[in-house]
């Protein structure tokens, strides 16, 4: 970088106090919530909230949780690494489905304290591996964020219709926030096909370069690839449930999973909203839905790290060798 572009970078703006103590705030009103409510159940059965959480723990067959949720994980990393090698297929380079693969398992590792730190690593990774430009492969990273909220919102969409009277009424608003998705959708879609607003320049930037060339039928490729992740998770959510005592249709599932998909999508301190949701869902087993809500979020954040460690070596090598050039 020259000097004149680091004095032309802007300062960045440190968050005021009450911007940093939200998160906290509210991730504290969700586990006091959470703990009324198992409280509220060690009553009834003559236990205390801890005590009924511990023996909640005891009596899960961790054997068999662990072959649901770790075929499941690895089956996620697959689907998720065809997205991103669809796409850079697309709009960036010739590249192999197994070479996505390090990069893609490599992120998680970051993703676990900011998911779009992630995905810069993978552009960066993408621009020394395969000589790409830095902003075009930053433009596929956008795209990919950009289709993802549009894939939570479609399934919370039918979820939300398929449970209506059992979710919170906050989520009520999802379907007309989906009706104005579509219409800021297609607009989007004109836009950057020159259909609409064809004075505006914007478009033109390299940030952009992958809706430029996306066709409407690209962003309904990547719903369709990715929505066996969240099928397989209806099926592996709904067999783990059971084994923490509390029984649930694959139809409620399908309707609450994508719901709370979609809360603990959103950064910040949500993925605790999320955790406390299941409790809500299932009131006569609170201490047994903040236990499984708990430990099928973290694990499965946890696990996919873990996934990225057997793949960092080749990550490392190949980031911060040579660039190859691009095909």
């Amino acid at each position: 970088m020259t000097q004149s572009a680091e004095v032309a970078a802007p300062a960045q703006r440190r968050p005021g106090p009450l911007q940093r103590a939200l998160p906290w705030l509210i991730t504290l009103v969700c586990f006091s919530y959470l703990y009324v409510q198992i409280d509220r159940q060690a009553a009834r059965q003559g236990e205390s909230a801890l005590g009924l959480l511990a023996s909640v723990f005891a009596d899960v067959s961790w054997a068999r949780w662990l072959a649901l949720m770790v075929p499941y994980s690895f089956f996620f990393f697959l689907v998720d690494s065809l997205v991103v090698w669809r796409i850079v297929n697309w709009f960036n380079a010739r590249v192999r489905y197994t070479d996505i693969m390090p990069i893609r398992a490599s992120a998680y590792i970051i993703s676990i304290l900011n998911e779009q730190v992630g995905k810069g690593a993978m552009a960066l990774y993408l621009n020394r591996r395969d000589g790409v430009p830095g902003w075009q492969v930053g433009s596929s990273m956008l795209f990919i964020m950009f289709c993802e909220f549009f894939y939570l919102l479609f399934w919370a969409t039918i979820g939300v219709s398929l449970r209506w009277d059992r979710l919170p009424e906050i989520f009520h608003v999802i379907p007309s926030l989906a009706i104005g998705a579509l219409v800021f959708f297609t607009a989007w879609v004109l836009y950057f096909r020159g259909r609409l607003a064809p004075g505006l320049k914007l478009r033109d930037r390299q940030i952009f370069h992958a809706f430029r060339q996306a066709r409407a039928w690209q962003y309904g490729m990547i719903l369709v690839l990715r929505s066996p992740a969240l099928l397989a998770a209806v099926v592996v959510y709904t067999l783990a449930l059971r084994l923490f005592g509390v029984e649930a249709a694959l139809l409620d599932m399908l309707g609450y999973l994508p719901v709370i998909f979609f809360g603990a999508a959103v950064p910040g301190p949500f993925r605790a909203v999320a955790i406390a949701l299941w409790a809500q869902l299932f009131p006569d087993n609170a201490a047994q839905m903040a236990a499984f809500g708990l430990v099928q979020h973290n694990f499965f954040i946890l696990f996919n790290a873990a996934i990225g460690l057997l793949f960092v070596r080749r990550a490392n090598r190949e980031l911060f060798g040579e660039p190859q050039p691009s095909t």
